[in-house]
């Protein structure tokens, strides 16, 4: 009899997939509003985010999806020779312009109608029986004359159709806004596409707003920023010269938190599997404007053991730190400050009051994956802060293995006579381990 061999499952794709479910469990049954531009349709990648707008629904997401048009409907103006000038980046739409705009807004809408249709087999879309839904959900309001200039037939939000758009995401269908509104009067008005994904977001309450755009995320002189907070959008807006869709990107997201919209996301529609990485990985693949801190430091609490054991075991089993029981961890446990991210301890550390003019610096650690950056020294910081507001200016720190880092530190390697009388009956010389003082 031979054997036959199983075939082998790419362990990155098993890591990742088990790292995914406490996201997948995260977002079941919230409400995702999602927009793109109409250089997202004409892209590539576009038939793949098809896809990944299927595979969110079929892991029981609400998705709302927002398309703007701007490139058709400058391709349909040129076609007709009617021009149609841009004031502070806003469109002046003439009526004689709306057919050829209602042309352009309606032919992207059926064309995402078609794709989310298809059920190939052997293709990411079989089975998945997608009923895309749209409809006059927007009512829009002229945009009236600003700067003495007439906008027309350019219209902003005046209101969603919240019951109607909830009612058809309770019945698993997805909803398609288009950068369309209308009036009481009958009258069709050219709007932003981020101004309804930021109103309908806000309206229905949405759990995420999430804007695809041609950029991985926000770049800062070459380098891409994470997680920002309102406040710091302000701050990077102040001043510099941004593009339009970097901007109302931006401006929506802080607009968004500051209005209950907990997180919206800034990410690449042009990278293949980002809106993935983004929602179901930790690090994600953009940029995070949140109302709170995405990673944060923060004093400890009872919740955080288990990430704090899982963080300490490996640490403590080489020989770096002092090993300390669940029970001992549970007991101390106003003593430690963390840095969490997204509900991971990425990092944590000690301070043990000594005597009313000291404490100790102890069981710093920081994930092996997040070890590049400057958290250990934040942390210190951090409970550098918590011992002046407790009137305390020494700070100790025994260690075997990381003396080159409190030097970088500010400490000072001394001896155990340094020590407060206590501390020195303690001091554990099995250990050998070096004492670093820093006076604050």
């Amino acid at each position: 009899m031979t054997d036959t061999a199983m075939p082998q499952i790419n362990p990155d794709y098993v890591h990742w997939f088990r790292n995914s479910a406490p996201y997948i469990n995260t977002h079941r049954g919230k409400t995702f509003v999602i927009m793109f531009g109409g250089e997202a349709v004409n892209h590539p990648n576009f038939s793949n985010l098809i896809h990944d707008f299927a595979l969110l629904h079929s892991l029981g997401i609400k998705l709302v999806l927002v398309h703007g048009a701007r490139p058709q409907i400058e391709k349909n103006l040129a076609n007709l020779s009617l021009e149609t000038p841009l004031h502070n980046d806003i469109r002046v739409t003439p009526r004689a312009a709306l057919p050829a705009i209602l042309e352009a807004v309606g032919a992207i809408r059926l064309q995402i109608e078609a794709q989310l249709s298809m059920g190939l087999a052997n293709s990411p879309m079989y089975g998945s029986r997608i009923d895309a839904v749209s409809g006059n959900f927007v009512t829009a309001r002229p945009y009236g004359v600003r700067d003495g200039v007439d906008y027309q037939m350019t219209g902003e939000v005046r209101s969603i159709d919240v019951d109607a758009i909830k009612n058809n995401l309770i019945h698993s269908h997805m909803v398609i806004l288009g950068s369309m509104g209308y009036s009481a009067t009958g009258e069709v008005f050219n709007l932003l596409a981020e101004d309804v994904a930021l109103n309908a977001a806000i309206a229905l309450n949405a759990d995420k707003l999430i804007f695809l755009g041609s950029d991985v995320g926000i770049n800062d002189n070459g380098r891409l920023l994470h997680a920002m907070i309102p406040n710091e959008v302000d701050r990077f807006l102040r001043g510099r010269d941004i593009n339009r869709e970097i901007y109302y990107f931006l401006h929506c997201a802080s607009n968004a938190c500051r209005q209950g919209i907990h997180r919206t996301h800034i990410i690449s529609y042009a990278k293949d599997g980002a809106l993935l990485e983004e929602l179901f990985t930790r690090d994600g693949s953009g940029t995070l404007i949140s109302h709170d801190p995405y990673e944060e430091i923060r004093r400890a609490n009872i919740d955080d053991v288990v990430g704090l054991l899982e963080l300490l075991t490996p640490l403590e089993k080489q020989g770096i730190l002092v090993q300390r029981s669940r029970e001992r961890l549970e007991q101390e446990i106003d003593f430690y400050s963390v840095i969490e991210r997204d509900g991971m301890i990425l990092g944590c550390a000690a301070l043990y009051p000594l005597d009313d003019d000291s404490a100790e610096v102890a069981s710093v650690a920081v994930h092996p994956d997040y070890r590049n950056g400057s958290r250990g020294a934040d942390l210190l910081a951090f409970l550098e802060q918590q011992a002046r507001s407790h009137g305390r200016h020494k700070l100790f720190a025994l260690t075997t293995r990381t003396a080159h880092w409190f030097v970088e530190q500010g400490f000072e390697e001394v001896d155990a006579q340094h020590l407060p009388e206590a501390r020195r009956a303690s001091y554990n010389n099995g250990r050998n381990s070096k004492i670093f003082q820093k006076l604050l």
